[in-house]
């Protein structure tokens, strides 16, 4: 019985790393989608079109912090301008790290 060095190390070898998140590309590139709808509501959009395509925004932005291990209180917050600040902190934070937003 001949002793296969090789099999054996591909036993041993860990397996390769799973992301628990999309691709960053796929991320940022929905964030700016997203980013275009909210700035192009026409006058007398429903709340309710505003206030999905918000929170859209915001899960977005926290899958972007997830992949990118940046902080953020952006579930923490209530709607209004201490969740207004925390998102533009975000935005700040991706940006440094070359995300595109």
């Amino acid at each position: 019985m001949a002793f296969d060095l090789m099999k054996v190390l591909r036993r041993l070898r860990p397996p390769a790393p799973v992301s628990d998140h999309r691709p960053i590309e796929r991320i940022a590139a929905d964030l700016r989608r997203v980013r275009r709808t909210l700035a192009c509501f026409e006058p007398g959009t429903s709340a309710v079109k505003k206030i999905a395509a918000r929170q859209a925004y915001d899960a977005l932005l926290v899958q972007a912090c997830a992949a990118l291990e940046v902080e953020h209180r952006l579930r923490l917050l209530p709607e209004g301008m201490d969740r207004e600040i925390e998102r533009f902190r975000v935005e700040e934070c991706l940006r440094r790290l070359g995300l595109s937003v």
